[in-house]
């Protein structure tokens, strides 16, 4: 039994080396592909959260591929016992950092994940060792998506899938242990299954993005999150007591200044004539003059991520002051503490019967804001770094810091649907509390301003504002078309600079009916405002952030300083708050809720494509788009229609039912066989004159097996063709095995004459 076992001791070394149970990767073609794949993953990280691991893991990363390769027939042992205690190193670290930051452990998996790899990296000799490192490489591309608020994640993603397929082709072939394939040392063959067909890489690379792009665009977006664990900040520790009565705008507060108003560029205070800010928002502040000029400089402050479009709302205010607006409950806010252990705030959203749906809103901060927090409207829980928030009277959330850039967050919205005509039967009995702070005109203009509105409700039907059959008797009518009036009536200055400023005993609403026939964007909503005041209308301004541009791929909305503006809010009793904006080229009716927003993503791509179009191609294309699903639901309903119509109504709709089916098989098959015919066309003769061969033979029921060679089949259909058809199929394949591997030329003229006698020879015997 000893002469079994009998090993050469000189040689040990050299034949555990030599073992199949160390097979050694040799392919450095595969090597230098996943360490390209490894290195995007880490690059695709620093881009999407702004990190600098790439400093140190891509150097690292190199050398210990390169190590590794001069390395592989080596045991190692050393090496790994190093790389054992670095991987203990890193995972402590990593625990250690999870405690700090149990909101959002994404970035801390993917710092682990990088220095796990460049750990492995030293220790890469087999094959199954170079997969692991391609899924590193892919997890780390996941974790930069879910990272990514910007499009510079997109050219990575493609490069990765670009480098991707030649990474598993190589590796597949590796694992079924075929000879490396030729690229660079032997001229390039399409007809050798040896050398790789970049042609076919190319054109899969198209279709695999194009296929993503239309399924992505067509992706439903389901209301509901199934993880409750949101995005948010790293904690924010407080130093002082926190009230929640001072609002901190960087470009309207001066320091030391306890009134909230004024900044060093010159603008004035309880309405008097200035300038705005450059950068900040006049309206994010517990008082706002409108008497104001001038126009901010576009710049993005934030990025949304919310499963339905909004108005971001901010601030609002509830007494008129003449030139401008104030929150006259300022100092009647009420804190609110998280647990120590979660960054979960629950607050009390004002009480509404109406139909509602539960909206979850992620923001990310880009540039400085005031601690003023958006959201909208309706919120009941925040997920905010700070230990407490405050709610004023208004229901605005505010923070005891500012929105700093970098800062992230999460709100979940109980948004009402709006329903016309529910709102329309609304009560006009309103709390003494709502009646007491929201139908507060100055009184020297009450009286002027109640009998314009009057007069403009009186002339409803001569004015052709609006095409609807609607009568104003319910408060929404009446706020719907007093919106409906000042936009179609008044107009916006040319130039930011042309509208005068107001004199010291002018009146801003005043002005804008009788003297100017318009004004800035919030002037139109402080003047919607004031005039459902003067009929007895409760209503407020309320300041915030328009939805901002929505970009399709990423999915989030960009929202910039110049998308603030302020509306207008009615009260409904029973239902709560609801807007209404007057302001011209916006939509009247803010976006919100609706009752089905599963394939939102089609619409907002679609949106997103017709804003790079002129606009009489969008409006065809519109209304094409329109008659075509118009056409299409009329037809579906009638459809439907006649499964209620009785007996005959049933047997009318299964006979269509079945000759629409019978018409569409008919076309599935003819447009198969185009495919067919054309596909065909495009191949090399002889590769197509052996693949209708295959395709005669199949429909005969004796197709040519995957697992079999073409010399195999062309054996074995002796024992089911006749003689005389037996034998031009194994001429055919011996004539394609000469040419797809030998190189020579067919005589494709006696081949097809030979062929052709066979096909008659069927169609006659049939």
């Amino acid at each position: 039994m000893n002469r079994f076992w009998r090993v050469p001791v000189g040689n040990w070394r050299q034949n555990l080396q030599r073992s199949p149970l160390t097979e050694v990767e040799d392919s450095i073609s595969l090597r230098v592909l996943v360490l390209a794949l490894v290195i995007l993953g880490i690059g695709a990280t620093d881009i999407a959260a702004e990190t600098s691991f790439s400093f140190w893991a891509l150097p690292l990363s190199v050398f210990g591929a390169i190590w590794s390769y001069y390395r592989r027939r080596d045991r190692n042992v050393a090496v790994q016992f190093c790389i054992a205690i670095g991987m203990l190193i890193a995972l402590g670290a990593f625990f250690g950092r999870l405690v700090g930051e149990l909101n959002d452990t994404r970035l801390g998996l993917a710092e682990l994940l990088i220095q796990l790899q460049v750990l492995h990296s030293f220790d890469t000799p087999r094959r199954k060792n170079l997969g692991y490192s391609i899924v590193i490489g892919l997890i780390l591309l996941g974790v930069a998506a879910t990272l990514s608020q910007t499009l510079a994640f997109a050219p990575v993603l493609l490069l990765f899938l670009a480098i991707a397929l030649p990474t598993l082709v190589l590796d597949y072939r590796s694992r079924l242990g075929l000879q490396p394939l030729k690229t660079q040392k032997e001229k390039f063959n399409p007809k050798n299954s040896s050398t790789l067909n970049f042609k076919f890489l190319t054109l899969t690379f198209l279709l695999i993005v194009s296929l993503g792009l239309a399924i992505f665009a067509v992706l439903p977006r389901f209301p509901g999150y199934q993880l409750r664990n949101f995005p948010v900040s790293s904690s924010i520790q407080l130093k002082g007591n926190f009230t929640g009565r001072t609002i901190i705008n960087p470009g309207y507060v001066r320091q030391g200044s306890g009134n909230n108003q004024g900044s060093g560029t010159g603008q004035g205070q309880n309405g008097e004539p200035g300038k705005v800010d450059n950068n900040f928002y006049y309206g994010f502040n517990s008082q706002i003059n409108q008497n104001l000029r001038g126009e901010m400089k576009p710049k993005v402050v934030m990025r949304v991520r919310s499963q339905a479009e909004g108005f971001w709302r901010v601030l609002g205010f509830d007494r008129y002051t003449g030139k401008g607006w104030e929150v006259s409950r300022n100092e009647d806010v009420t804190t609110i503490k998280r647990s120590p252990w979660s960054y979960q705030i629950f607050l009390n959203p004002p009480l509404t019967t109406a139909k509602t749906q539960e909206i979850v809103q992620t923001y990310t901060v880009v540039a400085d804001l005031p601690n003023l927090i958006p959201a909208m409207a309706y919120p009941k829980e925040i997920y905010f770094p700070t230990p407490m928030v405050a709610v004023d009277k208004e229901d605005g959330l505010r923070s005891p810091v500012e929105l700093s850039e970098g800062l992230t967050y999460t709100v979940i919205s109980e948004v009402p649907y709006r329903d016309r005509t529910k709102l329309g039967e609304a009560s006009t009995k309103y709390p003494r509390d709502i009646k007491q702070h929201y139908l507060q005109i100055p009184p020297e203009i009450a009286e002027k301003v109640r009998q314009r509105t009057e007069e403009i409700l009186a002339n409803y039907s001569r004015e052709g504002v609006t095409k609807s059959s609607k009568s104003l008797d319910s408060a929404y009518e009446k706020a719907l078309y007093l919106a409906q009036y000042l936009k179609q009536r008044y107009s916006l200055p040319q130039n930011p600079l042309d509208l005068p400023y107001l004199g010291e005993k002018d009146d801003l609403v005043e002005a804008f009916l009788f003297k100017y026939k318009g004004g800035y964007p919030d002037h139109f909503s402080t003047v919607l405002t004031v005039m459902l005041r003067s009929i007895g209308i409760p209503a407020r301004l309320v300041a915030g952030f328009s939805a901002g541009e929505f970009n399709p791929f990423t999915g989030l909305y960009v929202v910039r300083n110049t998308d603030a503006y302020a509306m207008t809010e009615v009260y409904f009793p029973k239902y709560g708050w609801f807007a209404f904006d007057p302001i011209p080229n916006h939509p009247l009716i803010p976006p919100s809720v609706e009752d089905t927003q599963t394939f939102s993503v089609l619409r907002q791509l679609w949106h997103w494509v017709a804003g790079w179009l002129p606009s009489p191609v969008t409006g065809l294309l519109n209304n094409v788009f329109e008659t075509i699903f118009r056409w299409v639901i009329r037809a579906i309903a009638w459809f439907l229609a006649l499964f209620s119509q009785g007996w005959f109504g049933i047997l009318t709709g299964l006979i269509l039912a079945t000759t629409a089916a019978f018409f569409g098989w008919l076309g599935w098959g003819q447009w198969r066989e185009w495919r067919n015919r054309r596909w065909l066309k495009r191949l090399p003769a002889m590769e197509s004159l052996y693949q209708q061969m295959l395709q005669w033979t199949t429909q005969k029921g004796l197709g040519k097996h995957p697992a079999q060679t073409p010399l195999e089949y062309a054996r074995g259909s002796y024992q089911h063709h006749p003689p005389a058809t037996a034998e031009v199929i194994d001429e055919i394949s011996q004539a394609y095995i000469s040419w797809r591997y030998g190189g020579h030329t067919p005589n494709l003229k006696r081949l097809r004459q030979r062929w052709q006698g066979i096909k008659k020879a069927g169609k006659a015997d049939n």
